[in-house]
This record gives C-alpha cells, structure tokens and sequence, in this order.
C-alpha cells in the first residue's frame, strides 16, 4: 500500500481571522449583526479623525503661508529701513561738513578782525569826498572796483549763507585781482570750503593743496592741511589722510588743527 505524503499548508493570520468569523457569523447571527455595526462605526471614527487630520493640514498650510508672507514682509522694511538709514547718515555728514566749513571761516573772521583791531586798515583806501550835490560812491580798490576786503567780506556772507557758487566766484575773483593781498590765502582757503561744504571733497581737497603749496606759512596753512586730510579720508584714502595729519602735526604742533590732527590719529 502506498502512503500518502500530505502537505499542510499553515493558514495566514487573516485567513484564520475569516474563519473565525464564518464559524462565528454561521452559529450566530445575532453577534455577526453586532460585530458589523462596531466595525461600520469604528470605520466613521477613523473617517472622522481623516477629515480631522486633513483640516489640520489645511490650516497649518494657511498657517505657514501667511507666516513666510509677514517674513518677506519684514525682510523687505528691514532692507527699506536701511537703505534710509544709510541714506540719513550720508546728509548728517554732508551737513556737519558744511558746518565745519562755516564755522572755520566765522573763526578765521574774528581772527582776522581781532588782530586789525589797533590800528586801521591800510589796504583801504579813504573814502572819496563826494562833490557838492553829487551822490556818494562806495569805497573803490586801486583797480577802479570795490575795495578787497569788501569782495572778500561779499564772498564769505554767500558762503556762509549757502550761495555756494556765488561765494567761489567772489573768492576767485578776490585772487586774480588781489593776488597778494593779506586776504589771498583766506580767500583760497574759502575756495576749499565752497567745494567741501556740498561735499564735493575731491574738488576741495585740490583748492586746500594750493594754500600750502602757496602760502606754506601762512595762517590758514594749518587749518588747510587739516581739511585737506578730511577730504582724504572721505575719498578712502586713510593712508594720505594719515601722513597728512602727521605733517600737521609735526609743522604746525602748537595750532589747535594740529590737535585735532592727533585726535584723528589716536582713533586709528
């Protein structure tokens, strides 16, 4: 007799879930009802927490949109804000040069008029007498025109009044007609702060240069060569601006520009 060699398979756990089932649905109905009403509301829970995760999503999405919105948002005022401040701090200096440059040539005024004080002018000459029943003329310069310290006076009010180019063209014409007056470096000094005042300081620099290189001695020399080393410094030439303060402080070491020189170097 020949045996049989038979092969049992073991049933997988869903197969023996199914059975378990029919053997269950088929002796009792009753529970089968059951069981399918806990399954159909087990199955309403599980869409009802979906629905709730998918709704969850939504708003975070909203949520994450609206945040990256107020980001670039802040981003973008953060970049307007400095640009303007960049932009503020850019006048502030323009402003305080043209103070500077008013300020030192008020000085240079009081200077000048202090030390006339004693005796009187002698590049003016005295007023013409007018004749009987003619009108009075100002007082003229050798030259036939007004008298230099009145030109000087005229280019230093524009200047100081802001009229720039009025107050340049005064102190240009000052020097060619007055080339050797007491004034002449005060009046190429002005030059420099026309240009510097509306932070023009390449065209300044080259108007201070020629205080020295003309009247190297002279009492505008040292406050010329510090602004010359101003000028330098805000066309980013730290090192010309550096040897130039070191000359003023090694020619002119008892000037107050020469003080201010050495402030300048000590924040370097």
């Amino acid at each position: 007799m020949t045996s049989r060699k038979i092969t049992r398979r073991s049933p997988s756990a869903g197969g023996w879930m199914a059975a378990v089932l029919l053997v269950a649905a088929a002796g009792t109905p009753g529970c089968y009802t059951a069981q399918m009403t806990q399954l159909t509301g087990a199955l309403d829970t599980l869409r009802l927490q979906v629905a709730e995760l998918n709704a969850r999503d939504s708003v975070s999405a909203r949520t994450l949109e609206d945040t990256r919105r107020e980001l670039t948002e802040q981003r973008d005022m953060l970049a307007a804000t400095r640009a303007t401040a960049s932009s503020t701090a850019r006048q502030t200096d323009e402003t305080l040069g043209r103070l500077e440059g008013k300020l030192d040539d008020i000085m240079a005024r009081f200077r000048i008029a202090s030390e006339r004080q004693p005796a009187a002018r002698p590049a003016d000459p005295a007023p013409v007498q007018p004749p009987p029943g003619g009108s009075t003329t100002p007082a003229m310069g050798s030259t036939g025109g007004p008298a230099p310290t009145q030109v000087y006076d005229q280019a230093t009010t524009d200047l100081t009044q802001g009229r720039y180019a009025m107050a340049l063209a005064g102190y240009r014409g000052f020097l060619k007609r007055f080339p050797e007056h007491d004034l002449a470096d005060n009046a190429q000094y002005g030059s420099g702060e026309c240009f510097f005042a509306q932070a023009q300081f390449d065209s300044a620099l080259i108007e201070y240069a020629r205080v020295g290189a003309t009247w190297g001695r002279g009492d505008r020399a040292p406050a010329a060569l510090y602004k010359l080393g101003l000028c330098e410094e805000r066309l980013g030439r730290s090192a010309d601006a550096r040897r130039t303060f070191e000359d003023l402080v090694t020619r002119f070491p008892q000037s107050g520009e020469a003080q201010l020189a050495r402030d300048r170097l000590g924040k370097r």
